[in-house]
């Protein structure tokens, strides 16, 4: 396993991690026994960073990943949850809320601080609120020793060079832009590498899109985003390759992106990542995908308020 600084935070955290979001039965139903086996396996394999929020599974992610983080030693990882999102549209980025939150989440996992706090898809507030109000709380929480270090999430990109030009943060969280059908990503890492920010990156497989089981039915992408995926898919699957395994080597080969996230509760399927990443990539396939994917190459969807896309 590759591991990387996680910007100026100190952290060196694994290039690949373990998003939890699959404990809370995001994508499907989950057994949770199954759940802890794969938590357990993640920290076996090398997997330092453990990404998570009470908005996945509306605490039930938190809740099944404490349970699984009592039999592992605290040194053996870096743990991330997050404020502000606790359900599909029940926002709250308040000074009280997000204060309250912290506590809630620590109960749930068990410990007794928590290494990066992070205000959860921020494009569904105001970014005033969150430059002014949201972040000074967690910076005063970071001050009590509750949390290390403190960053964002979201989708829209704008997002991030705004709260940063306002004020300091240690890392941001973007997810579906880094991926086989979208690199946007990549034009603000050179302003996030200037700002010696921590750069977290998730959903290399685009929520499911790049898979063979396919998006969920939620997902937002468009028809036209799903269809040429879906080529993309069945283009793999013809020649004996599964598309996910070239979307994760591709995700994992830029050394500017310091952590992938990759959400599963099946150790079968963690483990066969973990394998992956270690194999070169097919760089014709990649060639013959990427052509494909052409037509929507850094499509996405709208995320949260008009005016934060």
């Amino acid at each position: 396993m590759q591991y990387r600084n996680l910007g100026r935070t100190g952290l060196k955290v694994s290039a690949l991690s373990f998003g939890a979001s699959s404990l809370g039965s995001e994508f499907r139903q989950i057994d949770e026994a199954e759940g802890i086996r794969t938590v357990h396996l993640a920290i076996d394999l090398g997997l330092n960073f453990i990404d998570v929020s009470p908005f996945y599974g509306r605490t039930t992610a938190e809740t099944v990943l404490g349970k699984a983080l009592r039999e592992i030693s605290r040194d053996q990882y870096y743990l991330a949850t997050k404020v502000g999102r606790y359900d599909t549209t029940s926002f709250d980025f308040s000074r009280e809320r997000v204060t309250r939150s912290v506590d809630e989440s620590l109960e749930r996992l068990g410990l007794d601080h928590i290494d990066l706090i992070q205000c959860h898809d921020v494009e569904y507030g105001s970014l005033d609120q969150i430059v002014d109000e949201t972040l000074p709380a967690l910076r005063d929480l970071q001050q009590k020793g509750k949390v290390r270090f403190v960053g964002i999430t979201g989708l829209p990109l704008k997002i991030f060079r705004h709260v940063i030009e306002q004020t300091g943060i240690d890392t941001i969280l973007s997810y579906c832009r880094y991926s086989l059908n979208d690199t946007s990503l990549d034009e603000l890492i050179p302003f996030l590498k200037d700002s010696d920010i921590g750069i977290i990156s998730a959903s290399p497989l685009s929520m499911g899109l790049l898979t063979r089981r396919g998006a969920p039915s939620w997902h937002p992408a468009s028809e036209k985003i799903r269809d040429h995926c879906l080529r993309a898919v069945r283009f793999c699957e013809k020649r004996g390759h599964d598309i996910a395994k070239l979307a994760l080597q591709f995700a994992l080969a830029n050394p500017e992106i310091h952590t992938t996230l990759v959400g599963t509760a099946s150790p079968e399927n963690l483990k066969k990542n973990a394998d992956w990443i270690e194999e070169p990539i097919d760089e014709e396939l990649l060639h013959q995908v990427q052509v494909l994917l052409n037509p929507i190459r850094n499509e996405s969807w709208l995320s949260g308020k008009p005016e934060n896309n």
